[in-house]
Order: structure tokens, then C-alpha cells, then sequence
């Protein structure tokens, strides 16, 4: 039997990795019959079956778990070894793939790697949005972007933003209808927009004054997945929106948002940049963690 290619290995990486043959067949600049076509090549030539590909679903078999769990470190040594080539380079070049949710993307990832790629040209940046606690690890990311509060301890993690608070808004009219909440409690009255995580679960929401914290299911007639959404329907006196400061402040600047419940709802840490604690850092994500570095401390 004639031993497979490095490249017919990395076809089949890329399938374990996403479990999904359009999504593999974009990152390797495929068509995905000819992704198929490959990993058929393979599976004869090993004489063993892969995955299990149906027309809704790709899983691995035991086969190729035990295969996908033999190459990934042993590729990730490649990687790792072509990036350090990086350091007798003027400029670091390569892919860097990061992960954040959208509010989290507006508010501080892009406005950075705006700056960060006008100078480092020859860095290809993927930022994927997603609000969902992804393993950055297995999903194949180099860094995420997210809360301080919510990192894993085996994660290395800079500050990039500064201190954040979501805050509660109505419009006038909204308050022309309903009461005015004086504390958390007084939303179980009070329509609200509702938001719904990636997971299924619903978000309460969360308060805190002199040390007493209070988590609030609030009810109303509309349930989003994205909070930026929350803010039209806000507008238009559907419901009260919990959502971060800085979407909603123009509109309390010119009145068409109310604040309430402010002393309930203080400062949390800011966005943070995290990534594997290994030792080994890719010379493109290196690059990047020092700018953003200097950029929050310029």
C-alpha cells in the first residue's frame, strides 16, 4: 500500500475539524466534490472508512477518531515549525483566526484589526462570529475575543477594551404605558425583550448593588438571538432592552432611550483576547497581542 500524501492528510484534518464538507472545502480553496472525491481516494487507499456521511451530517468513525487524534499534534508540530521561519522575516506573514460574538466584534475586535492590518500586511485575518462558548482549541481557532469573567483557567488572556455595563432603556412612549422599575423585581411586570444564547437557554438578567447581586427572568413579547437587535424594537416602545452602554448612548443623549434601574447596574470586566497557554505562539498571533497591547496602553 502506498503510504498517503502530507496533503491527503491535511484533506482529511480539515473534514475532522469542521465536520462539514463546505466548510472545509472554503478553508482548503476546494470544490466540495473534489474534497469527496479526495477523502474516497484516501479511504480506499487505507482500506478503512473515515466518516460517516449521510446528507445531513459527517462524523467521524472510531477509525478516524483514532487517526484525527494520532495527525493533530503531529501536524500542529509542522505549524509550528513552519512559523518559526517567521523570525527571519521583516514582517510576520500567514493566517490568524479569531473568534468572537457580533457585539463584541463592533465594539473592539474590528476597530483594531482595522489598525493591526494596515500594518501588517501580510497577515490574512478570519474573524468568525459567534456567540456560543466555543473550545478554540478542537474548532481550530488561534484566539477568541470574550468577557474576563468567562475565561477557562488554561487560557492566557490581555485586556482589550475597558470596562463594560449593559444598562436598561425604554423609550417615552414605553414609560407613557408602563411604570417606571425601581428595582429588578419590578420588571416581573414589565414587558422586556428577551435574549436567547446559542444554546437554547434564556439570559437573565443580571444586577448588582452593595454587594447584593440579583439575576431577573424578565417576560415580554419578543425573543432575539443577538442583542444588537434589541435596540429597534426598544425604539419603538415594544418592551425594555438589556443591552451594553455604548449601542444605546446617542440615544440617550437625545432622549429617545430612557434609562432605568442605573444604580443597579455597575461596571464588569471588559473584553479580553485569549488564547492557548502553550508555549509556542504563532508568529501572526504574537504580532497581534502585541498591538493590541500597545494600542491599549498608547
Amino acid at each position: 500500500m502506498k503510504n498517503p500524501s502530507a496533503a491527503d492528510l491535511s484533506i482529511f484534518l480539515c473534514i475532522a475539524q469542521h465536520l462539514n464538507f463546505s466548510r472545509a472545502a472554503v478553508e482548503l480553496s476546494l470544490t466540495p466534490s473534489a474534497l469527496s472525491h479526495s477523502l474516497r481516494a484516501l479511504e480506499n487507499r487505507l482500506g478503512v472508512r473515515l466518516f460517516n456521511r449521510t446528507t445531513r451530517s459527517v462524523a467521524l468513525t472510531e477509525a478516524g477518531e483514532r487517526l484525527y487524534a494520532r495527525l493533530k499534534p503531529a501536524f500542529r508540530d509542522i505549524d509550528d515549525a513552519l512559523e518559526d521561519l517567521n523570525h527571519f522575516r521583516d514582517k510576520p506573514s500567514g493566517n490568524l483566526r479569531i473568534t468572537c460574538g457580533r457585539q463584541a466584534c463592533e465594539l473592539v475586535l474590528l476597530p483594531i484589526a482595522s489598525e493591526f492590518l494596515q500594518v501588517f500586511t501580510d497577515i490574512r485575518l478570519e474573524v468568525v462570529e459567534s456567540d456560543a462558548l466555543l473550545d478554540i482549541v478542537a474548532t481550530g481557532f488561534d484566539a477568541g475575543v470574550r468577557f474576563g469573567d468567562r475565561l477557562e483557567a488554561d487560557m492566557v488572556s490581555l485586556p482589550v477594551g475597558p470596562p463594560l455595563r449593559s444598562v436598561v432603556v425604554g423609550s417615552p412612549a414605553f414609560f407613557e404605558r408602563h411604570a417606571t422599575p425601581h428595582k429588578p423585581e419590578d420588571l416581573h411586570g414589565i414587558p422586556c425583550i428577551r435574549h436567547r444564547f446559542p444554546s437554547g437557554s434564556l439570559y437573565r438578567w443580571e444586577f448588582e448593588r452593595g454587594g447584593i447581586e440579583q439575576d431577573i427572568e424578565v417576560n415580554g413579547p419578543l425573543t432575539l438571538g443577538d442583542v444588537s437587535l434589541m435596540v429597534g424594537p426598544a425604539l419603538q416602545g415594544l418592551g425594555l432592552a438589556y443591552v451594553f452602554e455604548d449601542m444605546v448612548k446617542e440615544h440617550l443623549n437625545t432622549g429617545r432611550l430612557v434609562q432605568v434601574l442605573a444604580h443597579w447596574c455597575p461596571y464588569y470586566p471588559g473584553l479580553h483576547l485569549y488564547y492557548p497557554s502553550r508555549r509556542h505562539v504563532p508568529a501572526p498571533l504574537k504580532a497581534f497581542i502585541d498591538f493590541a497591547r500597545e494600542r491599549r496602553n498608547g
